[in-house]
């Protein structure tokens, strides 16, 4: 049986009222009962049962498809009486409370908040003395530390407590900010035989004419730029050039990374020395973008390490040694071996020296030993004679 589209139509729209308002018990039972049904049939099933029913009954499950379909802009339209809505007359818009934005703690206020949950911790380790903040970028690194490179940096970590105070202490005495170690966390994980991809070698990462302008000697047995010493004597040096160009410790940090000249040019283009914003202007190259943030993070975590994790981090000795004057031809494979340390400890010690000894054409050269063990070195030293 073939239907006008029209009337049809009409009917339909025309059912929502009488269901719900008619005393016909049949017309209701079925409507909903129906409408139940419609929602779990798919679309063919629907069209199949089509063939089989009256028009009356065609037109109720059209009228359970669309009110299924929650089509509630078509009944509207022909319902015959609206709904009166009752609204006082009196009454007052609700107004919201005005919600504050979320405070931006600081890193040392956010280090803090968590030391505080913590009564078992000696607050007297939350000491900055560079500027220190707490963003995104932050933040993602720190969780970058505790998860994906939790084994490396916990390596770090272990490192930092035989080299840290050493670093800290000559930054201390030229006047700079300790807190500039971490800058060697960041840089060589205070490995002294680092290279980088450009070619920047040692725990300060000195590329050869940036070391040699602040004095590192570079020759074909020897590189001081490995040795923790005289590249933290250059590193000051340079440090206090950049900060009295930049001004700023995170823009120091910047062009430690990027070159000094690199960044100038930036400055002087964009017409800021926020480092941030140099950020978000994408003036800098993506490393020295997460550069300052990663250095940040190494100092919140190195600053209270358990709060975030690694509780099982080794505390090496401190770094101690006695220098002596040694002769060309001195191996110091067979020294560690007289004195009773690993090779690679006391070449370690030694990193300058690139062939594990001295050249014979050499007269003498200067090298470390562990601290106390002189006396055993001199007695070497005079049977070598």
């Amino acid at each position: 049986m073939q239907t006008p589209i029209g009337v049809l139509c009409f009917g339909i729209l025309d059912l929502r009222p009488i269901a719900k308002t008619s005393n016909n018990r049949l017309y209701r039972q079925t409507f909903f009962f129906i409408n139940k049904l419609i929602s779990a049939m798919t679309l063919s099933k629907i069209f199949r049962i089509l063939k089989f029913m009256n028009f009356r009954r065609i037109l109720i499950l059209t009228a359970c498809m669309l009110l299924t379909l929650n089509d509630s802009v078509a009944f509207a339209a022909i319902q015959r009486k609206p709904q009166a809505v009752l609204v006082p007359s009196a009454a007052k818009p609700v107004e919201k409370p005005v919600e504050k934005p979320p405070e931006v703690l600081s890193l040392k206020q956010r280090l803090q908040s968590r030391v505080s949950k913590n009564p078992n911790f000696n607050n007297s380790t939350l000491i900055f003395d560079l500027p220190v903040t707490y963003n995104r970028k932050v933040s993602y690194w720190i969780s970058h530390f505790q998860n994906r490179g939790k084994n490396w940096f916990g390596g770090w970590l272990e490192r930092s407590t035989k080299y840290m105070p050493f670093i800290q202490k000559e930054l201390r005495e030229a006047g700079l900010p300790q807190d500039l170690a971490y800058m060697v966390m960041i840089e060589s994980g205070f490995e002294p035989n680092a290279i980088s991809h450009a070619a920047a070698v040692g725990p300060w990462q000195f590329i050869q004419p940036t070391g040699q302008r602040y004095g590192l000697g570079v020759h074909w047995w020897l590189d001081e730029r490995r040795d923790l010493k005289k590249s933290t004597l250059a590193a000051i040096r340079y440090l206090k050039d950049l900060h009295r160009e930049f001004g700023s410790w995170y823009l120091v940090a910047a062009s430690y990374n990027m070159g000094e000249n690199g960044l100038r040019r930036q400055i002087k283009k964009h017409g800021t020395k926020d480092f941030w914003a140099l950020s978000r202007l994408g003036a800098l190259p993506q490393e020295t973008v997460d550069y300052v943030p990663k250095i940040l993070a190494a100092m919140m975590i190195a600053k209270a390490p358990a709060l975030y994790g690694f509780t099982d981090i080794a505390k090496l000795k401190n770094l101690e040694y006695d220098i002596v004057m040694a002769p060309g031809g001195l191996d110091l494979g067979e020294l560690a071996e007289e004195i009773g340390v690993t090779s690679k400890a006391l070449k370690d010690l030694n990193a300058e020296i690139l062939l594990g000894y001295i050249p014979t054409q050499i007269s003498r050269h200067p090298i470390r030993v562990p601290k106390g063990s002189m006396t055993v070195v001199a007695n070497y030293l005079d049977r070598k004679k």
